[in-house]
């Protein structure tokens, strides 16, 4: 995958890395992950849905694994086409998983809404974690 560590996704690119190290990263990812959506013929409710998804991934990513980066990607093909993320950091991690994805419950002062939410706006979800060592958030969503 191209490293686009600029903040900058080339027009119709079908995969990148953006970086998430900041508020305008986490804008350019949900301006990103539009714009592949919208090319790619993603209706505008599963366009609205994934952007909120990323978003809230993203900022998830800012705020409790202090940045990392956020790989995209075109896959399939035909009448079967999806775009994958993949949320990377190197925080802490997530202590306990179980609880961390239960509506509601936030380490923080959030809505508890972020790794739930993002979860059901999304067809294919996966998180691991390692105390210590980061947290990856994997997410498909269909056209």
């Amino acid at each position: 995958m191209p490293d686009l560590t600029d903040g900058s996704a080339m027009a119709g690119s079908s995969r990148g890395t953006l970086p998430l190290r900041n508020n305008q990263d986490v804008v350019n990812c949900r301006q990103t992950v539009r714009r592949l959506a919208s090319t790619n013929g993603f209706a505008i409710t599963a366009q609205t849905m994934l952007m909120t998804a990323a978003s809230e991934l993203a900022r998830n990513t800012l705020k409790y694994g202090g940045g990392g980066h956020v790989n995209y990607e075109l896959i399939g093909g035909g009448n079967s086409v999806g775009i994958r993320l993949v949320f990377v950091d190197h925080g802490p991690g997530i202590v306990d998983l179980s609880q961390a994805m239960v509506p509601g419950w936030s380490s923080g002062k959030g809505l508890g809404l972020g790794l739930s939410g993002s979860k059901r706006l999304v067809h294919e979800f996966d998180i691991t974690s390692i105390v210590g060592k980061g947290t990856t958030v994997t997410v498909v969503r269909w056209r």
